[in-house]
Parts: structure tokens; C-alpha cells; sequence
């Protein structure tokens, strides 16, 4: 406010009490219409790219938004600077080349205004995803409240895409916005606790962005491009196309694109059990369509087997297995012991949180740690007994309170009997006294089975059967060296 104008407020004779508020108020409107903004005219960058956030390490990081057309665009940030000119219809982007972890953070974007984005840090994201046992927050998961109230963590950072979020078209961006872990009871139990664990882990910050509804089978997250990856499958990708408009992954994923991510977790599969064979061709191609939209290569892909309950087949976590031996750089964490015969949430998500961190630490950070339980390999027959071998033996094999349970045994007519099965070394055997000479092995083989089968890292074994027809060869999962 100018001298001249305090001296005229302050004149020896006082004015009128109601005057002299009126003359302050409309002072101070005039100063700061006087007064030059920065941030008026600033370019806008995308949601996501908000106080807050979490950028990731050790890659090329795009920073992207709306601005006028034809307006320059300065982007500086860790003693960088990157300059794009806005399109004809608005939009820009830049590449910031490989940030160091670390933070807090400011970035200014500049264009006709000047924006500054604050409190922001570089570390590790992680997308998070699927249906209904991916959306569980965390308050209402076991031991949830308690690790809620533990959960203030200044560098793990959190953000969610509202559900339903739907389009006919891919979306630009959904206005989501970043928050602390101190409000992680309301987030993705498995996502939170998935973070936590890496937290400790590296050693670096950690941001996870959740994108999940109830209830959704797979086909509602994929693009036309990875439907036309399906060409067996042409008629049924129309209709399903038509019915769902390539639907939840325009409105929550394609929006969140080209965002820097580390990888993906996910965990669905269970809308999909009625049709286990389809679930097997159409998740690899969903994966390979997420992967090519996001332009990073082949980021980490971790995802959650079906847990056991009487509505989920054996089937579908066969298919599940098959996508991830069929696939590479992903990984499948095994929940058989952290299902529910009745309860189709079941609220154990810490241990699923804490086997994909180590899924996510040997496959994305390239640790030598065992990060799988045992995963059948080849079958051979010895005195009437089958002997089973495998991989991911993780220092040994153990059954956990009594014998081994849950393996079945056939001959040449197919009919399973129960098996008694013992650990040798690193092999199962399994016979019975009504096949003696026996052809084909299950493990694990029932909507809701009861299993006791771990490697000594703790990890249970995946169900299996030695019979499925025309299957590859188990035990051999399609993965490249992981990136360090």
C-alpha cells in the first residue's frame, strides 16, 4: 500500500468507523490488483504432477500439461532445465533426464506465468490395481487399524483414482492429488502394506498410485490394443468392447500415462473364474497392452493368485500360474493360505502386501532372495511312487503343523485318490495304496483347499496338477535378468 494512501487513512480528523473499513477494504482490493501474479497464466500441469508427489529415480521422467497453444514452456528441477512449446491444441511435455533419490523438492514450470510445485520427493512408484481385493482399504483389513496408527511415514506418499471412473475415449487426466501415509487407512490395504515393506527395504522414498474397483473382470482394464493382441478371440472382443467402451482402464490407467512408474501390482482375477481358459490368453495380453501404452518397456508386473474359497476354481490359479511362467518380468504371490472357504475379502492382507515387497525387491531391484514358494517342475514314476521335483525351493521344502496335505494321486483311469506325500530332500513323493501305477499328481486342486506345503523362505507352494492338457512345461518361468 502506498504512503500517500496510509496518509490519507491516517488524517488527524478520524473518520466515520463504517468509512474507514470500507476505505481499507477497498485499498487493499487495489494493491493486489495492482500487484503482478505469477501464477496467473502458468502453464498447468498434469494431476498428478502436484505438490506432493512422488517422481521416480534412475529414468528419463515426462512432466506434461495443458498451456496455451504455442506457448514456451520452461521446466527446471534438480539443477535441470527442459523447455517445450505447447501444441496446437494446448498440450506439452518434457523429458527430465534420470532424477537421484531424495527430497523434499521444488519444480517451477514457466510459461506466460510462473507456477512452483512444492514438497516434492524422488524415489520409487509403484501403480496399484485390480478389483475388489486391491480397493479393501486398509482399516478394515486384519491388524489394519493398528498399522494405520503407525503409518506416518514422510516419505511414502499416497494417491487414488475415485472410482468409477469410465470413458469411451482415454482420458487426459482424472484430478487426482497426492497425500501422506497418515491417512493410509483409507487406502489399498495391500498397496499400503505392499509400500511399507519396500520402505524399509531401499531405503528411498516411495510413492503408490491406486486405481482399482469391485467386482470388475479383466476385460474392463484393457485397451483395443491389447484385445486386437487376442485374435482368437475377435467376435467375443467386439461384443466385450461394445458392452464395456475399452471402459475403466480409459478412465483410470490411460490417464495416468506416460507417469514414470517403477511397475505394477495387481490383484483380480476372481470376476473372471467362470471362464479360467479365457483368463489365461486375455492377462498376458492385458499386461503386454498395459506395457506398450506406458511406453517404459517391460516394467514389473507383480500379481496376487486367487486365495482360496469355495467360488474360485483351481482353474483360474492355474491360468494365473500360466501367465506368470508365460510372461516375462513378472511374478505371482501365492494367497492359498490367506483365503476364507465363506468370506470372499478375506482381511489377511499383510503377509500378501509383504510377499509381493519381495517379489518387487528380486524382480525390479534385481535382490538375490527367494521371492516365490515352490512351483512344480517335472514328474518322474520310481517303485509305484510319483516323485516331484521343483523350482523355488527356497532352501528347502517343509510342511508346516503335520504331514503334507492337499496332494492327489491317479492312475491310467483318472480317478484321484488322497495321496501320502512326504519330503525327501527336495522332492515330493506322493503314492497310494489303490494306484500302483500311478500317471498324474494334484496339488492343491479344489475351490477351497487345505494346504500345509512351504519352501523354508516361508512361502507356500502353488497349486498345480501334472495333467493339464496341452500345457508347457511348468516350473520355467519366462523371466530376463531384472534390472538392478
Amino acid at each position: 500500500m502506498s504512503s500517500a494512501l496510509m496518509g490519507r487513512l491516517n488524517c488527524s480528523r478520524p473518520a466515520p468507523r463504517g468509512l474507514v473499513g470500507g476505505a481499507l477494504r477497498l485499498a487493499i482490493a487495489f494493491a493486489l490488483l495492482a500487484s503482478p501474479d505469477p501464477t496467473r497464466g502458468a502453464p498447468r500441469p498434469h494431476s498428478l504432477i502436484s505438490d506432493g508427489a512422488v517422481l521416480q529415480q534412475g529414468m528419463d521422467v515426462p512432466i506434461w500439461g495443458t498451456a496455451n497453444p504455442g506457448e514456451g514452456i520452461v521446466v527446471q528441477f534438480q539443477g535441470q532445465e527442459a523447455t517445450a512449446v505447447a501444441d496446437k491444441g494446448g498440450r506439452w511435455l518434457v523429458q527430465l533426464k534420470p532424477l537421484k533419490p531424495g527430497g523434499p523438492f521444488d519444480m517451477t514450470i514457466a510459461g506466460e506465468g510462473t507456477l512452483t510445485i512444492r514438497d516434492l520427493l524422488v524415489g520409487e512408484v509403484w501403480v496399484c490395481s485390480g478389483q475388489s481385493n486391491m480397493a479393501m482399504q486398509l482399516y478394515v483389513a486384519a491388524n489394519g487399524k493398528e498399522a494405520s496408527k503407525g503409518a506416518a511415514d514422510p516419505l511414502l506418499r499416497l494417491c487414488t483414482v475415485r472410482p468409477p471412473a469410465s470413458a469411451p475415449a482415454p482420458l487426459e487426466d482424472v484430478g487426482v492429488s497426492w497425500t501422506g501415509s497418515v491417512n493410509a487407512g483409507a487406502f489399498s490395504a495391500v498397496g499400503y502394506f505392499f509400500a511399507r515393506d519396500l520402505r524399509k527395504a531401499l531405503g528411498v522414498p516411495v510413492g503408490m498410485i491406486h486405481a482399482s474397483v469391485g467386482a470388475t473382470s479383466i476385460g474392463w482394464w484393457m485397451n483395443r490394443e491389447a484385445w486386437d493382441d487376442c485374435p482368437a478371440r475377435k467376435a467375443e472382443v467386439e461384443n466385450e468392447l461394445k458392452a464395456n467402451t475399452s471402459k475403466l482402464y480409459n478412465g483410470m490407467i490411460a490417464p495416468l500415462q506416460p507417469y514414470a512408474v517403477r511397475g505394477v501390482v495387481w490383484y483380480q482375477g476372481e470376476s473372471d473364474s467362470p471362464n479360467p481358459e479365457r483368463y489365461r490368453e486375455i492377462f498376458p495380453a492385458m499386461i503386454r497392452g498395459w506395457r506398450k501404452a506406458w511406453g517404459q518397456g517391460e516394467f514389473p508386473f507383480l500379481f496376487v493368485q486367487a486365495a482360496s474359497n469355495d467360488r474360485w476354481p483351481p482353474e483360474l490359479r492355474e491360468a494365473q500360474l500360466l501367465s506368470w511362467l508365460g510372461t516375462p518380468r513378472t511374478a505371482m504371490v501365492v494367497a492359498t493360505d490367506c483365503g476364507d472357504p465363506v468370506e470372499i475379502h478375506p482381511p489377511r492382507k499383510e503377509p500378501i502386501g509383504a510377499r509381493l515387497a519381495l517379489a518387487a525387491r528380486a524382480i525390479a531391484y534385481g535382490e538375490r532372495l527367494e521371492h516365490s514358494g515352490p512351483v512344480f517342475e517335472a514328474m518322474t514314476i520310481e517303485a509305484g511312487r510319483a516323485s516331484l521335483s521343483f523350482t523355488h525351493v527356497g532352501g528347502g521344502l517343509e510342511a508346516r503343523g503335520g504331514d503334507l496335505r492337499g496332494f492327489t494321486i491317479a492312475g491310467a483311469d483318472m480317478k484321484f485318490v488322497p495321496g501320502s506325500a512326504k519330503i525327501v530332500d527336495d522332492r515330493v513323493l506322493v503314492s497310494a495304496p489303490a494306484v500302483s501305477n500311478p500317471v498324474a499328481v494334484r496339488f492343491a486342486w479344489a475351490n477351497s483347499p487345505d494346504v500345509n506345503f512351504f519352501n523354508k523362505a516361508g512361502l507356500p507352494a502353488s497349486p498345480f496338477r501334472t495333467d493339464a492338457p496341452g500345457l508347457p512345461a511348468l516350473g520355467k518361468p519366462a523371466q530376463t535378468s531384472p534390472s538392478p
